[in-house]
């Protein structure tokens, strides 16, 4: 009796922990994650250029009002122009009156060198402090032409990123295009895939499964074996893609115990060690006798 209980305390159990640890586990590419871990090399291309695209937008909003400022600087300058200009005008009118004063009143000569002379000073005062005006004028638009990038270049570059992102969907989507003929039958090329992957001529073995996928053919027990594939040439995030998706397709397949440990061994390599501890105990539980439990109690 205390058997019969122990072993339904058992299959309750270990689903529980299987469905507890495997969501999170399984997380690994997850780009929306703030610290994604587990990227493929698709993915970790994809982030990159992501980050690129947000710091392009701060820098551009950045210039935008960099050249704001530099706008509302110019329009000072350019009232200070104006008002040098009216000041100017102003002396000539005075120097004019002064002459025609001088004409009729030739006894005030001291005054009219004078007040002449405050003339001229003033104009040439208003001249210099319209040179350095002038000049940093010129600097600013130098920097503008040299800083500044146009919406018309920054709406090209997120097109083209845009572009970018989408190839890479697709690519991600529908895989490496396949150089295996398709006059194949399934069972054949089914066949050959083993027989490649028993020579480790893992690169055309791929290809075999990846078109046993899309022909729907034993899709769990290809995407186990394309991560299978993955695993042994230890690219450990790309392995665990593949065995999430094998494992939704077909939870109860023969290769499963292989599939958890090497699944478990991937976290680890990846930096996951809390869900990778989670899986070694849930193949313990769950297949005990099996060579992958004696295992993965090695590493518990």
């Amino acid at each position: 009796m205390k058997k019969s209980i122990l072993v339904v305390g058992l299959t309750t159990l270990v689903p529980l922990l299987l469905l507890s640890a495997e969501p999170s586990a399984f997380g690994a590419g997850d780009l929306n994650n703030p610290k994604p871990y587990g990227l493929t090399s698709n993915e970790k291309v994809i982030l990159e250029t992501k980050q690129k695209l947000h710091t392009i937008a701060v820098k551009s909003n950045n210039q935008a009002n960099e050249v704001d400022s530099l706008r509302e600087r110019l329009d000072g300058l350019q009232s200070i122009i104006e008002s040098l200009s009216r000041k100017a005008h102003n002396n000539k009118i005075n120097l004019q009156k002064l002459q025609e004063q001088n004409s009729l009143k030739s006894q005030n000569s001291d005054e009219y060198e004078k007040r002449l002379s405050d003339v001229v000073q003033n104009n040439t005062d208003s001249i210099e402090k319209t040179k350095l005006i002038v000049t940093e004028m010129s600097t600013l638009v130098d920097q503008i032409n040299k800083d500044y990038v146009t919406k018309a270049e920054f709406n090209s570059l997120v097109r083209d990123v845009n572009k970018f992102k989408e190839l890479m969907a697709k690519e991600l989507k529908h895989g490496t295009p396949s150089t295996v003929t398709s006059k194949k039958s399934s069972a054949d090329l089914y066949n050959e895939a083993k027989k490649l992957f028993d020579k480790k001529y893992y690169t055309k073995a791929i290809e075999n499964y990846e078109l046993l996928i899309k022909r729907k053919y034993k899709p769990a027990y290809a995407h186990y074996m394309i991560g299978e594939m993955n695993y042994r040439r230890k690219n450990y995030a790309n392995a665990l893609s593949y065995f999430k998706k094998s494992t939704a397709l077909y939870s109860k397949a023969s290769y499963m115990p292989t599939l958890m440990l090497h699944s478990a061994i991937s976290m680890d390599k990846t930096g996951d060690k809390k869900h990778a501890k989670a899986f070694y105990k849930a193949i313990v539980s769950k297949y005990p006798q099996s060579k992958e439990a004696k295992e993965a109690k090695k590493h518990l």
